[in-house]
């Protein structure tokens, strides 16, 4: 009877000991905090392809305003707004009596020394051929002869200089059309004094090859090729759409715009378009050289910065980073990042640098 007590009293104690010991166990458990789980992704490099829409306008591939360089009245106005000209036709004439008077002038003057050098040339020859007889003239004789000879030669060739001078003044008058175009504005008439580039006289435009030029964000800018394609859109023309390729660029970024001016040629031979029309343009293009891409719920944006988890030996990283373009739910991002690194899939403010995760890769994997 005693030994039955005895056991009912050791299994009573057993049992007290061991639940304590659960009791102990679960509480240091308890103590111990849970890490979050988070899913991540890994970082892809990729050189991105994209279709990128901006608008656009047409211009004249060539465009001139028209000044008078001689002061003058307008004699005579050969053409009007609309009117098709050829390269060198007269468009306009001045009239202007003092200019015409300089250049007869200056022929004439032009004539008188001709005759005085044509004397001074003969007496030269005269007393040149006289000196190879002994005596028959003094040295100095020639000499002077000879000076005289050479100064009028010398004068001869400066007043041509003033002929052609004279010349090429009086051609002013004749204003000329400097290509194939079209006159799109006029703002003259007959007898209206002119010159020395006080108003403009008429505006000649070159329409058969229109320059489309494009402000391309600086972001989009080394996505730019020689070889980028295009095609643009306008209003005047509704359902059609017209392909261009790359002709030229700025190469340095407008200072005001921040953007690469960029310009597509089209050939408007067939008289379609009007220069001055604005267009929608559709490009298509490819960065140079592979960049870093993540699914856009990875980014996470502060009011001072835009981060990215990025994920090593279970702790996060948070990497400021740059964001670049985005596509099929993919953002192009530019850091202290490599291809392969872990981010979180789904960043968000409570995520801070050291701060430990469980990382678990995500189930589903988006597709380039």
């Amino acid at each position: 009877m005693k030994f039955y007590i005895k056991s009912i009293s050791f299994s009573l104690l057993t049992l007290l000991l061991m639940a304590c010991g659960n009791a102990e166990n679960k509480a240091k458990k308890e103590d111990k905090p849970l890490k979050p789980t988070y899913q991540v992704t890994n970082v892809k490099s990729d050189t991105l392809k994209y279709k990128l829409s901006l608008p656009g306008e047409l211009k004249p591939y060539e465009e001139v305003t028209l000044y008078a360089k001689i002061e003058g009245f307008v004699e005579k106005l050969n053409v009007d707004r609309g009117d098709l000209v050829k390269k060198g036709e007269i468009l306009l004439n001045i009239e202007a009596p003092e200019i015409q008077q300089k250049l007869l002038a200056a022929r004439a003057k032009q004539r008188e020394i001709a005759e005085k050098l044509s004397f001074s040339a003969q007496n030269y020859q005269r007393m040149n051929r006289a000196s190879e007889v002994e005596g028959a003239i003094s040295s100095i004789e020639l000499e002077q002869t000879k000076t005289r000879f050479m100064g009028d030669s010398a004068a001869l060739s400066a007043v041509k200089a003033e002929v052609a001078a004279a010349a090429q003044l009086a051609g002013y008058r004749n204003i000329k059309a400097p290509f194939d175009g079209v006159v799109t504005s006029r703002f003259v008439s007959p007898g209206a004094l002119v010159g020395s580039g006080k108003e403009p006289l008429l505006k000649l435009a070159r329409e058969d090859k229109l320059r489309l030029v494009v402000a391309i964000p600086s972001k989009h800018a080394d996505a730019l090729s020689a070889n980028t394609k295009a095609s643009f859109t306008v209003n005047g023309a509704p359902g059609k759409k017209f392909p261009v390729s790359f002709s030229r660029s700025s190469r340095a970024l407008d200072p005001e715009l921040r953007s690469l001016m960029v310009e597509f040629d089209y050939d408007n031979s067939a008289n379609i378009l009007s220069a001055g029309a604005y267009a929608q343009v559709h490009l298509q293009l490819r960065r140079n050289q592979p960049t870093l891409k993540v699914p856009a719920s990875s980014i996470i944006t502060t009011p001072t910065q835009t981060l990215i988890a990025k994920v090593k030996s279970g702790k996060i990283q948070m990497i400021p980073i740059t964001t670049g373009i985005s596509k099929d739910g993919m953002i192009e991002i530019f850091g202290n990042l490599d291809s392969g690194d872990q981010v979180v899939l789904k960043g968000n403010s409570t995520l801070k640098n050291g701060m430990a995760i469980e990382a678990v890769n995500a189930k589903k994997q988006l597709n380039n």
